[in-house]
């Protein structure tokens, strides 16, 4: 009897794969015995209680039967019971969810994001290095460890974590709300998965800002919603064009624009929040990264100026903290509070509760707001460090928006077209530099050569390096078309 074996693992566990690929394939009659234990472990240079083995969990399993006396033989069913093979089978009818998965997200484009083999990657949403942080961290969970019970937790969130949330939210973000609204969720992306199961069904139109975080819109589109955009400018989301008749849900970023980095002026807060009222839809939202402000205190949530309980407010401690960390919060308005308990006990069960402890302790030690204010003078230093770089090497070629938040910065570059920001993207590569084009952040892109620069992931001296390269690349691309003929 020939069998080749895959060298995966132990000998058993290969012989067994083999055996089973020999009945399953139609290599063995029905009935037919198989040779006598000695002969095959002779046969393959194995021990004798390796093929006793063998033969041993193939009984058990079904595959083959013993006969006293006699020897071991193929289950006659078996062979009967396999098709023939006709190649890869199809599969079996998906549901509609499924479906749209398939349709709107593309795994392999995110992982594009980061590209191997660079010197320097002014990539938005890469952690930036803290030492100091991750002893502080790895303290913590030592303690959570060793104190937190290991049963499972409370779908909504450990009491203290929520308490310690509530506390914050309302010395930094002017959000007044009770430990019973807060829930701890696996971050922005839960948060809004949940908000879309409580909210929407499918069907439904969820509004967007144009441009946005391209993950919600996916999100929100393989849930099942109609999305629709609404542009953006200075001053935040164009409230005059928002739709007629209204959509059931809104999904805004006012305190820092993702990604344009504009904040929604006062006025547009209000006409936002009027407008839900009026036309009782619900607003999402997403303070992603409202800590990190470089000219003055943080301002005030747009949840702090709802009088009519219309904002489910979500935020996330990825960006404050690290991305690993997947803890983020969301608050909810008191009327949807059992629907959001319902949708999250449905989800996971509740959040791991050995890192809500250790979060818990970390902000009310203060930890958490010692490392805020280190990692809000680093992100000012390199933010001053990319922007003097840019005036001094790319001058005006490039038309920088005016972002005083957050951890990246929008780039135009002046008189190009999209497919010269693509072609600059690929030649910067050439060059051990990668760089990130906004078009996937538009439902409908602008034809201009446009870039989210991230900074947080570069040290300052790393952001002049960067930044000459880049200065460099453009220097490049701009010879190559005065050379080409016209």
């Amino acid at each position: 009897m020939y069998l080749e074996l895959d060298g995966n693992g132990p000998l058993q566990a290969q012989l067994i794969r083999a055996l089973k690929a020999a009945v399953l394939g139609g290599r063995t009659a029905h009935g037919e015995r198989l040779p006598p234990t000695r002969q095959l472990a002779r046969e393959l240079g194995v021990s004798r209680n390796t093929v006793l083995l063998a033969y041993e969990q193939l009984r058990a399993e079904g595959f083959i039967e013993g006969r006293i006396g006699s020897g071991s033989y193929v289950t006659p069913p078996l062979r009967a019971l396999q098709p023939p093979d006709t190649g890869e089978a199809p599969l079996p009818p998906q549901s509609e969810f499924a479906r749209r998965g398939r349709r709107y997200h593309d795994h392999e484009h995110m992982a594009g994001r980061t590209v191997p083999g660079m010197r320097y990657a002014f990539q938005y949403g890469v952690p930036m290095a803290n030492p100091a942080l991750a002893t502080a961290w790895a303290r913590e969970l030592a303690h959570a460890a060793a104190y937190t019970p290991p049963g499972y937790p409370p779908a909504q969130g450990l009491p203290a974590l929520r308490e310690a949330v509530c506390d914050y939210l309302a010395r930094r973000r002017g959000v007044v709300a009770a430990p019973e609204d807060v829930f701890i969720v696996a971050g922005t992306q839960q948060a809004v998965a949940l908000a879309a199961r409580v909210l929407l069904d499918p069907g439904d139109v969820a509004v967007l800002e144009e441009p946005h975080y391209s993950a919600l819109r996916e999100l929100l589109q393989i849930h099942g919603a109609r999305v629709r955009t609404v542009p953006v400018d200075a001053e935040g989301l164009c409230c005059d064009l928002l739709p007629q008749p209204a959509p059931k849900l809104a999904c805004v970023t006012p305190s820092h624009q993702f990604p344009s980095g504009a904040l929604m002026s006062l006025p547009r807060r209000l006409a936002l929040l009027e407008y839900a009222h009026r036309h009782g839809c619900w607003v999402l939202e997403d303070d992603y990264d409202g800590e990190f402000r470089y000219d003055g205190r943080p301002l005030a949530a747009l949840r702090s100026l709802d009088r009519h309980g219309r904002v489910v407010y979500i935020g996330t401690f990825s960006k404050a903290v690290f991305p690993a960390l997947r803890l983020g919060y969301l608050v909810a308005p008191p009327g949807l509070r059992t629907d959001f308990l319902n949708a999250k006990w449905q989800d996971d069960f509740g959040s791991p509760a050995i890192e809500q402890a250790a979060l818990a302790r970390f902000i009310a030690d203060g930890g958490f707001e010692r490392h805020l204010r280190r990692a809000a003078r680093a992100l000012r230093e390199r933010r001053e460090a990319l922007l003097e770089g840019l005036r001094a090497t790319v001058g005006e070629r490039l038309e920088v928006g005016d972002s005083r938040a957050g951890m990246h910065l929008v780039a135009w570059w002046r008189g190009h077209d999209a497919a010269d920001g693509d072609a600059l993207i690929a030649h910067a590569r050439t060059r051990g530099l990668a760089l990130y084009p906004i078009a996937p952040y538009y439902l409908e892109p602008p034809d201009r050569a446009g870039l989210l620069l991230g900074f947080a992931s570069l040290g300052t001296a790393e952001i002049r390096e960067a930044v000459a390269l880049f200065a460099r690349c453009l220097d490049e691309m701009e010879g190559k078309r005065a050379a080409a003929p016209p």
